[in-house]
């Protein structure tokens, strides 16, 4: 089954700009619509839909970053028929607008501290726990995020940044379920093309539940990427900044 997603998500990638539906991905898995959706979302923790919209605003990070087209050219280059739609959708995912997006990372002041925070409540719990991360052989930064579904995506309810392994903390997250997730980035000798930078690693752990007043441990090892997982879409200075600022601590 892992082949027939894998396949799926290979041509999601290869034909993120064409209207795919499901049956389209489907049929290139070679399974009905029914039993696609549920091994897909057993696998990759959402559904076809969401992981194709993952993938398109994910290449449109990279037209922002790489061409001069205009937002509105990207959104259709994308696979969007409507500029506001796009617009949204990357809003909420990313955590800025397209053309401030473009802005910030084109001046070289993209930090987590330029996307606005998300509303918070009087009362939260934490979540804390080790975060390991393999031997890169070069000085790399570790993201940890609260995220409220496995998309890293917007702005975590929480975050907190370290350089390499070790202890990490997310202080004020609110009650509920919460999906915690990790990015590792290089900080040195990044490739001069901010589209072409990727995590060095990544890593996720089961949903947790958080009660105020509370802390929950989770350990986190962190991977190479795989075909398997979402694109991060949440912006991380060192892989979307034309230079390399410090990350502000935040949450």
């Amino acid at each position: 089954m892992q082949d027939a997603v894998e396949r799926a998500i290979d041509t999601m990638w290869n034909r993120y700009h064409e209207p795919l539906s499901l049956a389209d991905m489907a049929d290139t898995a070679i399974l009905s619509k029914f039993y696609f959706s549920r091994v897909f979302r057993a696998m990759t923790g959402t559904s076809p839909g969401r992981f194709l919209t993952a993938i398109r605003l994910s290449k449109a990070k990279e037209l922002l970053l790489e061409t001069s087209a205009s937002v509105t050219e990207i959104s259709y280059l994308v696979g969007y028929n409507s500029l506001g739609t796009f617009t949204s959708r990357f809003t909420r995912s990313v955590g800025v607008s397209p053309a401030r997006y473009r802005a910030l990372s084109g001046a070289g002041v993209l930090s987590l501290s330029s996307f606005p925070g998300p509303a918070r409540g009087p009362q939260g719990g934490a979540v804390c726990g080790w975060v390991g991360v393999p031997d890169a052989g070069t000085p790399v930064r570790v993201y940890v995020g609260a995220f409220r579904d496995p998309i890293a995506q917007g702005v975590p309810s929480a975050c907190d940044i370290r350089d390499g392994s070790g202890p990490y903390q997310l202080n004020g997250v609110p009650e509920g379920e919460w999906f915690i997730r990790v990015a590792v980035v290089a900080v040195n000798a990044l490739d001069p093309r901010p589209w072409k930078r990727r995590p060095l690693f990544v890593g996720d752990a089961e949903p947790v539940l958080v009660q105020a007043g509370q802390s929950v441990e989770v350990d986190v090892e962190t991977r190479l990427l795989r075909l398997l997982d979402l694109p991060i879409l949440l912006a991380l200075p060192e892989l979307d900044s034309r230079t390399t600022p410090v990350a502000d601590r935040v949450g």
